[in-house]
């Protein structure tokens, strides 16, 4: 290899990595989330993502993984609003999936949704009159988060189980 085609490799690994720095915690959209699983105690996990399924905030047991999850919720999400908007003409405010081992409940919340799992034994009524007022207050979070400098971080906590 030559000294030219060896200087050009070094300059681009300089030109193409960039400083990260660790995510600035976003402290009001996770005690949402954990006050939410306090007052709940059937909720298994929640989270925040972005209406393009980027993670925003998540309080999910370990054997989850965040951005999967919340590229889920994006997706079903997405989906969610087009049904709602084909079949009835109207907006979308929430979905519930009630599946073998828990439900999945996905709530929009401005440009972003918040997503509850909860086992199986929920009372479905009780996780509703408890996140849609989350759901809303997370909305006003990520409008005060979008007015300052920096927008949107992601913020997580590896619960113990």
């Amino acid at each position: 290899m030559t000294a030219r085609k060896k200087m050009l490799g070094e300059w681009m690994g300089r030109l193409t990595k960039v400083a990260m720095s660790g995510p600035e915690p976003n402290a009001a959209v996770l005690a949402e989330l954990k006050m939410l699983r306090d007052r709940v105690p059937q909720l298994t996990g929640a989270l925040v993502a972005s209406g393009d399924g980027l993670l925003i905030a998540h309080d999910l047991p370990a054997h989850i993984e965040p951005d999967g999850m919340a590229a889920l919720s994006a997706s079903h999400l997405a989906l969610s609003y087009r049904l709602s908007a084909t079949a009835n003409g109207g907006g979308f405010h929430e979905v519930v999936v009630r599946g073998t081992e828990g439900h999945v409940v996905i709530y929009a919340a401005g440009w972003a949704s918040l997503t509850v799992l909860a086992e199986s034994e929920v009372n479905v009524g009780r996780l509703h009159l408890e996140s849609r007022p989350v759901a809303r207050a997370i909305v006003d979070h990520l409008a005060a988060m979008a007015e300052k400098p920096g927008r949107a971080r992601a913020t997580h906590t590896h619960r113990k189980e």
